[in-house]
């Protein structure tokens, strides 16, 4: 995991514990309305509160099990984790730039895609200007690495 990837991670972590206490506020207040059996905001806020508690042992349990690579301090021509990836899509001539990331901070919409993705997958060990070729559900993409850098 990249270091922005834990710190947000620990961002969200922090969210999380602050809002379980007005969940709970919440129920007692639907508590307080009657009839249990009946009462749809009650078991709304502990379902809600069940979903956070779940996701802040899976948060806890990522960050405890972490290792925290920092890509500033990485070097070389080769794709590898870390690596922040600039690619020509050889049929529309397109560039995409792509950091690898671990599998809990990745977003396409934000430029991450994870290790174990199937692009990552195809650029792992590859150089500037070596073709990788993933599968799509649009068929095989070849892509063209145009640069590798480690910010």
């Amino acid at each position: 995991m990249t270091p922005g990837g834990f710190a947000a991670l620990k961002e969200e972590l922090e969210k999380l514990k602050k809002e379980m206490p007005k969940i709970s506020e919440e129920i007692g207040i639907a508590a307080d309305h009657g009839d249990l059996k009946e009462n749809a905001e009650y078991h709304a806020a502990r379902e809600k509160l069940g979903m956070v508690k779940g996701r802040v042992e899976d948060i806890e349990d990522w960050l405890s099990r972490a290792d925290v690579i920092d890509p500033t301090k990485l070097s070389g021509e080769k794709v590898m984790f870390g690596a922040t990836v600039v690619l020509e899509d050889i049929d529309s001539e397109q560039e995409v730039t792509y950091q690898i990331v671990g599998r809990h901070e990745a977003d396409v919409n934000d430029g991450k895609i994870s290790v174990t993705s199937p692009v990552a997958k195809a650029l792992i060990g590859k150089e500037v200007g070596d073709e990788a070729k993933v599968r799509a559900p649009k068929g095989v993409r070849t892509y063209e690495i145009v640069d590798v850098e480690w910010k």
